[in-house]
């Protein structure tokens, strides 16, 4: 299971939305508008922005953060996908 980050619970706040632990397999939250799910993001076994901060310090973070937002450009442009909120969340 997948511990929530500050940085994530921060940034759910910033977007008016709460976050819990995923009950989808292989996922690591779900997103919750007005308690209604809206998204399962996040890969388990996959970094993110916070996990990074607190193993890796923020240099290392920083990078990983780069490249996530390069990779996933894309991804990240309509709101309310789940790539928006992985991006938002996670990044």
């Amino acid at each position: 299971m997948y511990d929530i980050t500050p940085h994530t619970k921060t940034q759910a706040k910033k977007l008016g939305v709460q976050v819990k632990p995923s009950t989808r397999k292989g996922k690591k939250i779900d997103v919750f508008k007005n308690d209604i799910k809206v998204a399962s993001v996040g890969a388990l076994g996959m970094g993110d922005f916070g996990t990074y901060l607190r193993t890796e310090g923020k240099a290392f973070a920083n990078k990983r953060r780069e490249l996530y937002k390069a990779r996933h450009a894309k991804d990240s442009i309509k709101k309310g996908t789940p790539g928006y909120y992985a991006n938002a969340l996670l990044w």
